[in-house]
């Protein structure tokens, strides 16, 4: 097991304090209970403790790099659970902020909203969806999203451009 030294250390708990809050919503719409997201991203930060490597990447490697392992650990959770993704009654609770609480009118609009983009979303590929997800849910940049994905840099432009494409002549359909 590799020990961080003093400055390495203060490095992670900034990476912590920057990117734990993004990777946990990631991870928590993957998997079945906030329990699974929460144990997954102490597996994400312990691994990156443990790795030697890792210390000595620039920063924004050191941000895919937790990205793409968050994802694989998802993907690995999904497995042994073999279960079908869908959201639960908690999740959607926990979309929904505290002023749509208060109004149910737009409470009853967002959920539906929700569920049209869900809709459109299901013309997608689940790569395209998982793109989508990551810029626009996750506000990662495709160079990023190349990383996380193991794509090629162009390869993510080009299932960005076509999903996104694909996506406005679905709605325009509809």
């Amino acid at each position: 097991m590799y020990l961080y030294d003093k400055d390495a250390s203060a490095g992670m708990d900034a990476l912590y304090e920057q990117h734990a809050g993004a990777i946990f919503d990631y991870l928590r719409h993957r998997t079945p209970t906030r329990q699974d997201a929460e144990d997954i991203l102490l597996d994400v930060f312990t691994a990156a403790m443990e790795d030697r490597k890792f210390a000595h990447l620039a920063e924004r490697e050191q941000v895919s790099w937790l990205w793409r392992v968050a994802r694989n650990k998802a993907v690995d959770a999904f497995r042994r659970l073999r279960v079908r993704q869908c959201l639960t009654l908690e999740q959607i609770s926990e979309m929904i902020d505290d002023d749509h609480l208060l109004d149910p009118e737009r409470a009853a609009l967002q959920l539906d909203y929700v569920a049209q983009v869900q809709q459109l979303m299901t013309h997608l590929s689940p790569l395209q969806q998982e793109i989508i997800q990551l810029r626009f849910g996750y506000e990662l940049r495709c160079p990023e999203i190349a990383q996380v994905l193991g794509k090629r840099e162009q390869a993510i432009y080009t299932a960005l451009s076509r999903a996104l494409n694909l996506l406005r002549s679905v709605h325009t359909r509809q």
